[in-house]
């Protein structure tokens, strides 16, 4: 992250949001805390293990909703697109999230099945990239995945038609609150295209900022052969 010099006042002037804006950005400090050390030489053979560790870290040290991410995929034409989501499960077989198959992240993994993540998480000035491909797991897979999540994502999920041009906002009100019924009577009401990802990683890199600058980055490269390469690299 580039240092955006302080200024020696705030701004006070009465003009429209995006001069107050503009002048409020070149007043923010960056991770203007204690920052954690990180030595990647202490850093386990797998990216997994690391992950979590880092996990349970941020969320003690006061990070909110640490299971955010950035999601990042692409159209069939290439054109790159990203939206914030979250983070369902992490194990031995990828990153796992949810979404609906025929919605515009649906419709980009199903043309280009390669996507890549992302975390921040300001309160230890951490990141994690993680980058790879994707699979639609089997709907038995992705039905256990919305019958753990709360019944508001039940309800969110029987409403269906993301990314759909919506007519009105009466229209979807009208639909949730049928649909937030029928989730209480209905805890198991099947949501056909709602469908459980999981990006394999290729490659999963860990940024450790500095308030120095002096960032640390390593990366886990996967090997043709299965294993791990752990590189660091240039802040």
């Amino acid at each position: 992250m580039t240092e955006i010099p302080e200024a020696t006042t705030a701004p006070t002037s009465t003009a429209g949001p995006e001069s107050q804006g503009r002048a409020l950005l070149r007043t923010l400090r960056v991770w203007d805390t204690d920052l954690p050390a990180f030595d990647p030489a202490a850093a386990p053979a797998e990216p997994l293990p690391l992950f979590w560790q880092w996990f349970v870290e941020v969320s003690h040290a006061g990070q909110v909703e640490p299971h955010t991410m950035s999601l990042a995929t692409a159209d069939e034409t290439g054109r790159p697109d990203v939206r914030t989501i979250m983070l369902h499960d992490a194990d031995a077989a990828g990153w796992h999230f949810g979404s609906h198959a025929g919605s515009a992240k649906g419709r980009q993994l199903a043309a280009r099945p390669e996507a890549a993540l992302g975390f921040y998480w300001p309160a230890q000035g951490r990141q994690v990239r993680v980058r790879g491909r994707v699979t639609a797991a089997s709907p038995a897979e992705s039905r256990a995945d919305l019958a753990r999540r709360s019944p508001g994502a039940l309800a969110s999920a029987l409403v269906g038609r993301q990314s759909e041009v919506l007519p009105s906002y009466e229209e979807l009100v009208a639909e949730s609150e049928a649909a937030w019924h029928r989730a209480q009577a209905e805890p198991d009401a099947p949501a056909p295209s709602w469908t459980l990802y999981v990006l394999a990683p290729e490659e999963v890199e860990f940024f450790q900022g500095d308030a120095r600058r002096r960032h640390v980055r390593l990366r886990y490269r996967k090997e043709t052969r299965g294993g791990w390469v752990r590189e660091l690299l240039w802040p």
